[in-house]
């Protein structure tokens, strides 16, 4: 009976995690704990990811299941969830308080990354993770409007020395547009936009943050190699349409990531079809299926596609992104997903320089 018991539980996790996630996770690599005392049943389930948008029905699925059998009277389930750090991110006094480092990159200009950014950065605050944004767009920084931050706002210093980062929406985030305003030009060279990024991230006191979420510039040159060379990023995600010309930049992005030695947690598909709002006529306008494409390419996971919509670019223009302003749409679905997806691919990559889980079967 209890081998039985046993074999049922890591069945019905293993559909669970199936029916849940678009990365493929194993039933061991997420039961802490099984004890089954007689016709009781308690189970602990530790994920290394947020899953507010799952737990109940995850919970629901497992007990449910475990119901139907004959030996079993009542279950006790816990999902719990943990998100591990990068080990690197440990050696920077600065970044203490931060766990993760996610570069949002695409290569070239216009394919939504900093729309995909704020999105991401949202579902993964509504799933439960404590969630910052840099915008290291120096040049052209967006951030601040696309989450809804007054212009006239400015970040509290400490000591002369540090920002105190701003909150929307319950993200901190900090970007060159509260420093400056938005006449003011930035005529710089890259050294000294490397070492503005640098002053931003290093002295923005991030307060216990899961992830960062870095809103990179287009293209592959100073900004990106200092970020690549000189922080701990746990991994890039590459934002991309699929059109032929912007499936060649991202590659050339894929390859800087590459070379120096930061894993790409997957691809993002923007405006992979158009949907008629008339008649809901489906048209795949810039080409279809070069997110998939390029992910296969690469041995990397494409976190999700999204469509060309209209509402998208209205709802992040207007400070409240589409995660918040229609949070039981199906695009916001989409990017909840993408984010998990991510995440999950995210616990992977540091799972990969630490031990794995620990897992404990008891029959009293």
């Amino acid at each position: 009976m209890t081998q039985r018991i046993h074999q049922h539980v890591e069945l019905l996790v293993a559909q669970s995690l199936q029916s849940h996630l678009d990365i493929p996770l194993t039933a061991h690599e997420v039961i802490k704990h099984i004890n089954i005392n007689g016709g009781h049943v308690d189970i602990t389930i530790d994920l290394n990811f947020p899953a507010n948008d799952i737990k109940q029905a995850f919970e629901e699925t497992l007990q449910q299941g475990l119901l139907s059998l004959p030996d079993v009277s009542t279950v006790n389930i816990e999902v719990n969830w943990a998100i591990p750090n990068f080990p690197r991110l440990t050696q920077i006094p600065a970044l203490q308080q931060v766990k993760n480092i996610i570069a949002v990159a695409s290569g070239k200009g216009g394919v939504g990354k900093s729309t995909t950014t704020a999105n991401l950065a949202l579902a993964l605050s509504q799933e439960g993770a404590r969630v910052g944004v840099l915008d290291a767009d120096i040049y052209g920084p967006s951030q601040g409007m696309m989450l809804g931050v007054a212009e006239d706002v400015r970040p509290e210093t400490i000591e002369d020395k540090y920002f105190k980062p701003l909150i929307a929406h319950d993200i901190q985030v900090m970007s060159m547009a509260f420093l400056v305003t938005d006449k003011t030009p930035m005529v710089w060279r890259g050294p000294m936009v490397s070492g503005a990024l640098q002053q931003l991230l290093q002295q923005t006191l991030w307060q216990s943050l899961d992830y960062l979420i870095i809103d990179m510039p287009p293209g592959t040159g100073d900004i990106q190699l200092t970020l690549a060379q000189k922080v701990p990023v746990t991994a890039a995600v590459m934002v991309t349409t699929p059109q032929d010309i912007a499936l060649l930049d991202v590659c050339k992005g894929i390859e800087m990531f590459h070379k120096v030695k930061v894993p790409v947690a997957g691809i993002v598909e923007n405006m992979a079809m158009h949907v008629c709002s008339q008649c809901g006529h489906i048209e795949p306008i810039f080409g279809e299926g070069g997110g998939a494409q390029l992910a296969d390419e690469y041995h990397v996971p494409l976190l999700g596609s999204l469509p060309l919509d209209l509402k998208i670019r209205q709802q992040t223009d207007s400070g409240t992104p589409t995660v918040l302003a229609e949070p039981e749409s199906q695009i916001a679905e989409r990017y909840r997903v993408m984010a998990r997806n991510m995440a999950v691919q995210l616990g992977k990559i540091t799972a990969s320089m630490s031990s794995g889980p620990t897992i404990s079967i008891a029959d009293d």
